[in-house]
Parts: C-alpha cells; structure tokens; sequence
C-alpha cells in the first residue's frame, strides 16, 4: 500500500492517493470529517481553522462505500482558495501581489528557495505547510478502519504542553475514553497548567510545544522484520511520525529514557503458560523487539517543536536584497499540539496499515481478515 499526497495551502484543496487497498473495506465518512473536525480543534488555534471547515470528498476507488480494490482518492477542497485565487491560480495569477522573501526561521523557506531555484518563498511554504496535514489525517483514517477490521485499535493523548508534564500512567482505554477536548491531556489539574502557559505565550507573541504519546492495541507479532533494516517496525514508524511538520524527536517504549538505566532494568523478561502462551509483565520495548512487533501494545512518543511563525517575527535576512529584516508573519496558532495527536495517530495507522497488509497480501478483506485470525499471538 502507498499513499501519495498533493495541493497547496491556498490551493483548490489538498488531494490523497491510496493505492494498494484490498476491495471490501466498508468507509466510514461520519468518521473521517470527525477526525478531520479534530485536526481543526484545540485551545488558541490560528484564524485559518475559522475559515476552513473541512470535510472530505471521495473521487475514486469507492462505491455505495466500499473500496473496489482500484486507487483511492480523496479530496480536502480548501474554502479559503476563493480569497486567494488571484494569487494562486495554476491557470494565471498575480505571483508579484503575495511575495514573500523575509525567509522566516523554523521553516522551509530559505533551503526551499534555494534548493529549487525559486525568488519568493511562497511557492515553498504553500507546500511546506501543515495543511497538508487534512488530507493525511483522512487517508490516515480510511487505514484505520482497515486495521480496527482485524481487531487493531489507536489512540493517543497530549503528555506535555511547554513545561508542563503530565507523569500520569493510563491504560488504553482509560486514554481513549479520557482524553480531554480541550488540549487532549488525561489530566485537569495539568490542563489548567498548561493553558496558563499558552496564555501567557500568547501575550508573549510567542509559541510552544509539546510531547505527544500514541498507543496501539491489538497487533500480533511478527510485524516488521529483523532480515533487513528498512523493515523494522520500529525505524519504519517513528520515521512516519517525523514525516510530520514541527516534530523533531520520535522513541519507542523507555526511548532515550533506556539509556540511564542497566539492563536488568530496561528489558522485558519473557514468561509462559499454557493458558497465556508467551507474555511480559513489563513492556518497555514499547511492543517492538529486533525491528518487530512482539506482540504488547505498541508505546510512541513524539516531540513537537513549537511553531515557527511567531507573531513578533524572528531576526532574519531578506533573500532578494541580502538586507536584514523581521520574518514574515502569516496566519499562525499558539500551539497545536491538539490538532498533532489525531495527525500523528493517522500517519500512524497508514504506516501500519502499509506493513500489514505487505505481510497479509490479499485482494479482498474477507481473505485479509482470515489470515490475520490464523496468525499466532
């Protein structure tokens, strides 16, 4: 399975290609324009989440909502095209009315505009932007569904905000049902806290970030591969999750926390009886052992940087006249790290979705689920 994506941020909208999906898998719209709802939610979101409402149209692949094992394409049009169609449109536009060459800091810009010989800096950050995101998040959501076919589940909650952290330890069902809207953190007491933060970096003119942590329920062993390194589970996902924009850290179980520790201390000791099979009583692995799935629930951390686009702009140079200036400032949040979680569960579970189905194989649900059901614990 693949997924390719294409569009612009003020473009007509923002276009997914699923190929590879078997026939048979029955689509849940209500469920793609909620995690799509979910993208756009989130304490101190920028003006743009006013605009767009976003929903997702699909163009092929899909009949009376069911895969028919052809490419599947989504659509995201984006509402705000309208007010920069003058500016944007590949038919003709005015290119010289929406420059931008103060390359800002934390972007794409100034390697962009290098890289591909570009003068002005938009035509870099209209694809480097987070809005790409919408149409990951739905084609993210189709290979959800795919995987909760086989009994495998997702979910995810927002650890930290800034300095403030949530030590919490939740069980997956404590997660999927007590995520809280406002930020996505388990906790009140540390929601509180970091809305205090995302205020005061806001009257700051400033932004932050977070550490999010994903969780899957459900996957057997035996997914991913120790025979060759592009096939380990855990370089293929956690290189998913730094596909993202504005991450810059990825662990698996203990992480970077492992390397402060012996290895009496960091390692799952392995147990059997006839009832249970195989098991551990500790899963610091986070569910990944030699490059595979063992079995456990899979643990994920990821880091978010805070937001580049600060509304008192970082020092930088202006790329056409070398000259010092202030970065540029567009539309920008405070955080996002709300709209992060249900991004990052989505690149999650097509990454999966991928790995799944290159062990399975199959054309049609029916024998895809059947061959999961044989596959040992």
């Amino acid at each position: 399975m693949r997924l390719t994506t294409a569009g612009e941020s003020h473009g007509k909208g923002l276009f997914a290609i699923i190929e590879g999906l078997p026939a048979g898998l029955t689509v849940d719209l209500d469920e793609i324009n909620d995690c799509l709802r979910l993208r756009q939610s989130g304490y101190c979101r920028g003006a743009r989440q006013k605009i767009e409402s976003d929903c997702v149209e699909i163009l092929t692949g899909v009949r009376n909502l069911k895969t028919l094992g052809s490419p599947v394409t989504l659509a995201v049009w984006n509402k705000d095209y309208e007010n920069w169609k003058a500016y944007m449109a590949a038919e003709g536009c005015d290119e010289s009315a929406r420059t931008l060459t103060k390359v800002r800091p934390g972007h794409a810009d100034l390697s962009g505009v290098k890289k591909y010989n570009h003068e002005d800096a938009r035509t870099v950050l209209e694809r480097a932007s987070a809005r790409e995101t919408a149409v990951r998040v739905a084609a993210g959501t189709v290979c959800r569904q795919l995987l909760r076919a086989l009994g495998v589940e997702i979910t995810g909650y927002v650890k930290s905000v800034g300095k403030t952290e949530d030590e919490g330890a939740y069980k997956f069902d404590e997660i999927k049902s007590g995520r809280r809207a406002l930020l996505g953190m388990m906790s009140a007491a540390c929601e509180n806290a970091a809305k205090a933060e995302i205020d005061a970096a806001q009257e700051a003119g400033d932004t932050l970030g977070g550490v999010l942590e994903l969780r899957v329920k459900g996957l057997k062993s035996g997914f991913g591969s120790y025979v060759s390194y592009h096939e380990k589970l855990d370089a293929r996902l956690v290189g998913a999750l730094m596909s993202v924009q504005a991450i810059k850290g990825a662990e698996v179980g203990l992480g970077f926390e492992a390397a402060k520790h012996a290895g009496s201390e960091v390692h799952d000791e392995i147990f059997y009886t006839e009832r249970a099979g195989f098991y551990r009583e500790t899963n610091r692995a986070g569910g990944i052992e030699g490059g595979m799935s063992n079995g456990e629930e899979l643990v994920l951390r990821a880091a978010m940087k805070p937001i580049p686009t600060l509304m008192k702009g970082l020092a930088t140079v202006d790329y056409l006249t070398k000259e010092p200036a202030r970065a540029a400032t567009e539309r920008s949040d405070v955080t996002a790290i709300t709209a992060c979680e249900i991004i990052l569960e989505s690149v999650l579970a097509t990454e999966l979705c991928a790995v799944v189905l290159e062990r399975l194989g199959g054309d049609h649900m029916d024998e895809i689920i059947e061959r999961y059901r044989r596959l040992p614990q």
